[in-house]
């Protein structure tokens, strides 16, 4: 499969090292020669020094006829005539980085008329999975699949907890749940029963949804409760997202225009125009009250110095949006609870789009180096109508959940998956063309 990936910004380029870790033919269309240096120099793909929305390109036989063309660049206007001239020449399938929500609502229109397949907003991607997140106080990391069948929950075991000290056979756990990864040291380990838990260990939890939501209680405590959130750096959607859950926020940015903006949006929330750097400003609007501080400026470092000054300031807890997803591991070390990078999460919902066929959900984990994917078997597939323990999967995948006849359950050897099932399986980055090929059609 031939993908073309046009604009090798900080999303562009985290979209094609992920499709070239696995193994897809990749194609960077980067006018910006500092940048397209960057790409040609560190990731194995090929470069054209070209204007992505260039019809002359779009007829260029590297670019003619591909399979997928993700149109990245900062410019909404550019991402759409890219997908357009695309369609026009061939190409099967569009992804167009939209951020102007005009647009976003016309997707009916977009789709039948400048042949965009996919929109793509960060930060609306990185507001759900903030949302998601405080919604279950003690997680670091939450997803659903199989229509909400089935959960993942990530948490990071501190001193004290009864799980330190004990190989996985040894835990308490329900049977409907497992231990389906492990992240330590920078190193995702997909576990085996004689592997024993470390503090510090980010655990991932899969199983069925009801099962896991009893289960999570108990990492739960009354500090985890939720009513009050203060996010600095105003966004279009987290602010209005977070209140109809029923939490009061307050907001509060430099830029008068995003300020008045996202207020029109709020019915009880509060929404300030100052300098979130400002330690009286941060004292006098209670940041010692709140529960949760959202740092999401455009500025990463910022956002840092921002979550440690909250820290610091007796806020409850912090949450910090990233960019560049290699600072994550630094923000963690020096005391941030939670990390994001916007990047990423937009990255797995286009690798989700990529894959398609059986394909329907990816989450990047562990700094991508990991892969929870949903996936309906495939009737004529390696796996369908065969036992785990005779389909002899690949060590760097991890069956964690089936779905069948809409009932979730965690699979034991004995477990046959059937064709129409749908798995869910944790799968290192760089096997996917090895593993997804069992569950795919011949």
């Amino acid at each position: 499969m031939r993908i073309i990936v046009i604009g090798a910004g900080k999303l562009g380029y985290s979209v094609a090292q992920l499709l070239a870790q696995e193994q897809y033919d990749v194609v960077v269309i980067e006018k910006d020669e500092a940048r397209r240096e960057i790409v040609k120099n560190s990731l194995d793909v090929l470069t054209i020094a070209a204007n992505g929305a260039s019809p002359v390109i779009m007829k260029d036989y590297r670019v003619k006829g591909a399979d997928v063309v993700v149109a990245t660049t900062d410019s909404d206007e550019v991402n759409m005539v890219a997908c357009l001239l695309a369609k026009a020449n061939g190409v099967k399938y569009t992804v167009a980085r939209i951020r102007d929500t005009d647009y976003a609502k016309s997707t009916v229109f977009m789709h039948k008329n400048m042949g965009v397949d996919l929109f793509i907003n960060p930060e609306q991607v990185t507001a759900i999975e903030i949302n998601r997140i405080l919604m279950t106080p003690s997680a670091m990391e939450v997803e659903d699949f199989a229509e909400g069948k089935v959960s993942l929950f990530e948490t990071r075991m501190h001193e004290g907890s009864t799980f330190l000290g004990k190989t996985l056979l040894e835990l308490d756990i329900p049977p409907q749940i497992l231990v389906a990864a492990l992240f330590r040291n920078h190193e995702m380990i997909i576990p085996h029963g004689d592997d024993v838990i470390r503090e510090n260990d980010d655990v991932y939890f899969v199983g069925q949804r009801e099962a896991l939501q009893k289960f999570t209680k108990q990492f739960a405590s009354t500090k985890n409760k939720i009513s009050r959130v203060m996010i600095i750096g105003a966004g279009r959607f987290l602010a209005p997202l977070l209140e109809r859950q029923g939490l009061f926020v307050k907001i509060i940015d430099k830029n008068e225009e995003r300020c008045r903006l996202v207020a029109e949006k709020l019915e009880k929330g509060i929404a300030l125009c100052g300098d979130g750097t400002d330690i009286d400003l941060l004292t006098e609007e209670g940041i010692s009250e709140a529960d949760v501080v959202i740092c999401i400026t455009e500025d990463d470092k910022l956002n840092l110095m921002l979550a440690l000054m909250a820290k610091h300031m007796g806020a409850g807890k912090t949450i910090v949006r990233v960019a560049r997803n290699e600072y994550g591991n630094l923000m963690e070390k020096v005391g941030v609870d939670v990390v994001l990078s916007s990047r990423l999460l937009a990255s797995g919902e286009i690798l989700r789009f990529i894959h398609s066929g059986g394909v329907v959900s990816v989450s990047l984990l562990a700094d991508a180096k990991v892969q929870a994917m949903e996936i309906i078997v495939a009737k004529d597939s390696y796996i369908a109508g065969k036992s785990l323990k005779d389909a002899s999967l690949p060590r760097e995948c991890l069956l964690c959940a089936v779905v069948h006849d809409g009932e979730a359950s965690v699979p034991s050897g004995a477990t046959v998956v059937y064709p129409g099932d749908r798995v869910v399986i944790f799968l290192q980055t760089e096997a996917t063309q090895k593993v997804l090929p069992l569950f795919e059609g011949r």
